[in-house]
């Protein structure tokens, strides 16, 4: 009888041992199919939801290309996409989530300097990875963040410098009511007075607000060479028909924050003579970028455009894999030091990482708006230009000093 209770209880634990090893085999192997997962947050709704929403998509197709070449590290990558709202608020708490309870690896997004900040710290504190695809202000850089779109130094100088010298140095500047656009005028104001030209107006409208009439009726008044446009999201659906209303469809209008589907559904072309000031345009000549537009038209419909933070963001998620690929690894502390020796082929030409200033070498384009919303480029930088997020005509010191003056 004893020893057939020892048997059973042999048997028994065994059997227990048997089970156990099995779940944690089981275990194991689910860890080891577990996808990678990568955040996107952007604005699906509220004003800045037209110019962000490609956005995700772009991420999406490069997400996609990845896994039909079998993934990252042999496991699959899945996008966790979260609704900013155009709100700095939510963009700090989606982040917070997103890496906190979704433990992603990496997270892709925000279009507004204001969510940028928002979720910079976030990052920071979590020693993460952003990647932010559009053209800022500059004067800033953080070892957490991989800038894809332009510095200043690529699109604001340039293009002012361009819009001046094609139009004429009496300038007037509007603006959403943030800090992007207070900060470019800044740059553009300190530009303009050292080219012994004349700013007539500076009016700021908050992000979604249809209130043009008052800044409609100044410009008029007031006939400038030229019109500086940084409003950002849906009041430019409002401003540019009321220009053309008002007889100034003939004005010119250098646009530095509205892409190709902003023109498209805000229809800037049925302003004569508008612009745009971008790295990227979808009208761009070559292969690579052919292959970028048919795809990307392939894959969410044949009418949709595609824009410069469309292209950066696609390009942020192409270079965050190379790195993953060389490191062997997606863990955020060791992708990040990789990513200051990544360089691509993109669809706008060579994505190469500057090691310095953790932002991209890009070209610098000048496009005219279409009907259609393309743009038809009419001037481009000779080479890729270097970033230089405090332009380098002042010292970090001297643009703070600046900055906080308000004014030159």
């Amino acid at each position: 009888m004893k020893n057939r209770l020892k048997i059973i209880t042999v048997l028994a634990l065994t059997a227990i041992l048997i089970i156990v090893a099995l779940m944690v085999r089981r275990h194991s192997f689910v860890a080891a199919i577990a996808p990678i997962k990568i955040g996107v947050l952007h604005s699906l709704t509220g004003t800045m939801a037209v110019s962000e929403k490609p956005l995700v998509d772009a991420v999406r197709l490069a997400v996609e290309e990845i896994n039909v070449q079998g993934g990252l590290l042999g496991l699959p990558v899945e996008m966790i996409v979260a609704d900013g709202k155009s709100d700095p608020q939510v963009f700090t708490q989606e982040a917070e989530r997103l890496i906190e309870q979704e433990q992603i690896r990496v997270l892709f997004g925000c279009w507004t300097s204001a969510c940028r900040k928002a979720v910079k710290p976030v990052v920071e504190k979590h020693r993460h990875l952003l990647f932010y695809p559009v053209q800022y202000e500059g004067m800033e850089q953080s070892a957490n963040i991989i800038y894809t779109g332009a510095a200043p130094n690529q699109q604001i100088v340039p293009g002012t410098r361009w819009a001046t010298q094609e139009f004429g140095q009496r300038v007037y500047l509007v603006g959403s009511d943030y800090i992007f656009p207070r900060t470019a005028n800044i740059i553009i104001a300190d530009l303009i007075n050292a080219y012994g030209g004349q700013i007539l107006g500076e009016r700021y409208l908050p992000l979604g607000s249809s209130d043009v009439e008052a800044i409609i009726k100044d410009i008029a008044q007031k006939k400038p060479d030229v019109v500086l446009n940084t409003l950002n999201g849906d009041s430019n659906a409002v401003f540019f028909p009321a220009l053309v209303k008002a007889g100034l469809s003939d004005l010119p209008l250098v646009s530095f924050s509205v892409e190709e589907s902003g023109m498209l559904a805000w229809r800037g072309g049925q302003l004569t003579r508008h612009y745009g000031v971008w790295s990227y345009f979808q009208s761009l000549p070559g292969e690579g970028n052919h292959r970028f537009a048919t795809a990307y038209q392939a894959r969410f419909g044949a009418d949709r455009v595609i824009s410069d933070p469309a292209e950066a963001a696609y390009v942020g998620v192409k270079l965050w894999a190379q790195a993953v690929r060389d490191v062997n690894s997606s863990e955020p502390s060791r992708v990040n030091p990789a990513l200051l020796r990544q360089s691509i082929k993109s669809p706008s030409g060579i994505a190469a990482v500057d090691a310095d200033t953790r932002h991209l070498w890009k070209m610098m384009r000048v496009g005219k708006v279409r009907p259609d919303g393309q743009f038809e480029q009419v001037f481009a930088s000779g080479a890729p230009l270097r970033p230089t997020p405090w332009p380098i005509y002042r010292t970090r010191e001297g643009w703070q000093a600046l900055l906080e003056g308000g004014r030159p």
